[in-house]
């Protein structure tokens, strides 16, 4: 596809990622289906991962940061008895351990030990850098690699179901959260060891209880219906950013910002961030109330939508 058969399309699409693809692979399909003529992610599931994955395409990979730090949920299975290189099922096992008594009871009292703001150690084979290299390169090629610790947010820890050496969790976090971890960490704890055997992404805060689509379905729609169906799936930018204070400018007002003046912020403005609006609903920028002004951080440049 050539660059001239690309179009400045505008939007957010919840992609039901595969098994087996990295979400830039997912991210790329997808966008050449839609001929986007540019596209981010909202933070990557691992290849052995499936679930949400939000794309934006347009002025809406402005918005990348923004879905980064929100909360997600996870169906996770941890398998018991086996460590492996990698922390999940990707990885050669490195140790094996028989498994101890378990019962639901002593599993619920330790995994309310990884709710709240929590120190974590990363696992070595991730995106995360240090010395300008990403980890999982660096371990790759045999260096000896310990990821540095930091401070993560569980919102909501809980046990689904025990079956012979799988436990499957729900796990409620925030930004930078690994849930490799916690299985290699929970396994430490239980003196087994264990690791990551599947994970599911349920969601991705705001998008709460909405409808994912996936791969082989926007495939059949491009073939039967035409790349304006798949366009029609896009989410406006407003659709992200639910709980933000919205603002509707006048028509003055609107090109006032769109020219990068500075505007005065309503009485009842409160001090932080905010969505600026025009007279029809449109997002026209992101903004922080900030002495008595709007602040735009970032503005939303439209160009024709579909081409």
């Amino acid at each position: 596809m050539s660059v001239a058969e690309f179009h400045p399309i505008h939007g957010v699409l919840l992609l039901d990622k595969p098994l087996g693809l990295s979400s830039s692979q997912a991210l790329q399909r997808v966008r050449r289906m839609l001929a986007a003529a540019k596209g981010g992610h909202t933070g990557a599931l691992d290849p052995c991962a499936t679930g949400m994955l939000p794309l934006c395409f347009g002025e809406a990979t402005k918005l990348a940061g923004v879905l980064l730090g929100e909360r997600k949920v996870y169906h996770a299975v941890c398998r018991l008895g086996q460590v492996t290189s990698t922390d999940d099922v990707e990885g050669v096992v490195i140790r094996e351990c028989p498994l101890p008594s378990l019962n639901d009871a002593s599993i619920d009292a330790l995994l309310q030990e990884f709710v709240g703001r929590i120190s974590q150690v990363p696992p070595i084979y991730s995106a995360l850098k240090q010395q300008g290299q990403p980890l999982y390169r660096r371990a790759r090629r045999g260096e000896a690699v310990r990821a540095p610790q930091r401070q993560v947010e569980v919102h909501a820890l809980r046990l689904l179901q025990r079956h012979e050496d799988r436990l499957t969790l729900e796990v409620e976090c925030g930004a930078g959260f690994y849930v490799r971890a916690l299985a290699r960490d929970l396994g430490e704890r239980l003196g087994c060891g264990a690791h990551l055997a599947a994970l599911r992404r349920l969601w991705v805060a705001p998008f709460q209880g909405q409808s994912m689509i996936g791969l082989d379905t926007l495939e059949q729609m491009l073939l039967r219906d035409g790349r304006e169906a798949l366009w029609a799936r896009l989410r406006p930018i407003e659709d992200a950013m639910p709980h933000w204070p919205h603002w509707t400018l006048s028509a003055a007002d609107s090109l006032a910002i769109s020219h990068g003046r500075a505007l005065a912020a309503p009485a009842a403005a409160r001090p932080g961030p905010c969505l600026l609006m025009d007279a029809g609903g449109r997002a026209l920028a992101m903004a922080e109330v900030l002495e008595g002004q709007f602040k735009v951080s970032r503005g939303f440049h439209w160009g024709q939508d579909t081409g």
